[in-house]
């Protein structure tokens, strides 16, 4: 890739793409990765690139939530771990609750590789400095948090094929999931089974955003960031959501861009 001067208006953007194009040459990514990376793109342009006020406050209450929780996790597809994996392994560190990674096109392959991207990105994090504001031993916070997928032993409700399958350490046990990027069939499963779904979908109109019980309408790594600052922050307290409304904000604001 040739090197982009920081005067482009969407350097961030370009570099996402790029790492996305490397992993899936690397095998991490399903051959649709890109063209729903893209769809994603095409909403986020609509957004300014920028995360709303709105989203601001989705997130805010998707780490209260997090917080409170008595079984939380984080489940993670292939882009997610490429985009926004290191904010989201310190995230869990802060929560104290598992990563799994949780497909749509599953194989022992591509689980594999993600789980050895994560304890990469695990390692560079612990290595790393805590984030500005969180007391404690960091590495010690980051090596707890478990890795989960490559061996999953229970199974979600109401999918059938590999993608129904999960762990009972993650995904199976929680009570509350941040799942990034989900698609709306194992989102609508998850939901009735009990669960609080908390969501990133950078399209309102979806089925994953309009079921979820908190949607965050960012993008993935922007918002995994907030995310973040707000864990460490820990003054987010659960309201009475209403997820329609965030979402009817998020349309207006949108709408607005159109020409």
């Amino acid at each position: 890739m040739a090197e982009i001067p920081d005067s482009h208006p969407r350097k961030v953007s370009l570099i996402a793409r790029q790492n996305l194009v490397d992993a899936a040459a690397e095998g991490l990514l399903a051959a649709s990765a890109m063209i729903a990376h893209g769809r994603g793109e095409a909403f986020d342009y609509l957004l300014g690139e920028t995360t709303s006020d709105s989203a601001r406050l989705a997130i805010r209450e998707m780490a209260a939530r997090l917080m409170v929780a008595s079984k939380p996790a984080i489940s993670v597809n292939g882009n997610t771990v490429v985009l926004a994996g290191h904010d989201l392994i310190r995230v869990a560190a802060i929560v104290g609750c598992p990563i799994e990674v949780n497909l749509y096109y599953r194989t022992p392959e591509r689980v594999s590789g993600l789980l050895s991207r994560l304890e990469q990105q695990a390692a560079e994090v612990a290595r790393g400095p805590a984030p500005e504001g969180w007391q404690g031993d960091w590495s010690a916070a980051v090596a707890s948090v478990s890795l989960l997928g490559g061996s999953p032993d229970d199974a979600i409700p109401g999918l059938e094929g590999p993608r129904s399958v999960c762990c009972s350490g993650g995904i199976g046990g929680a009570d509350a999931i941040l799942v990034p990027l989900e698609d709306g069939d194992r989102c609508e499963a998850l939901v009735g089974m009990g669960k609080q779904v908390l969501v990133v979908d950078l399209n309102p109109l979806s089925r994953t955003a309009m079921t979820a019980t908190v949607t965050v309408v960012d993008e993935v790594s922007r918002a995994a960031s907030i995310l973040l600052s707000e864990v460490v922050a820990g003054d987010a307290v659960p309201t009475n959501w209403d997820n329609t409304k965030a979402l009817e904000e998020s349309l207006a604001l949108m709408a607005r861009a159109s020409p």
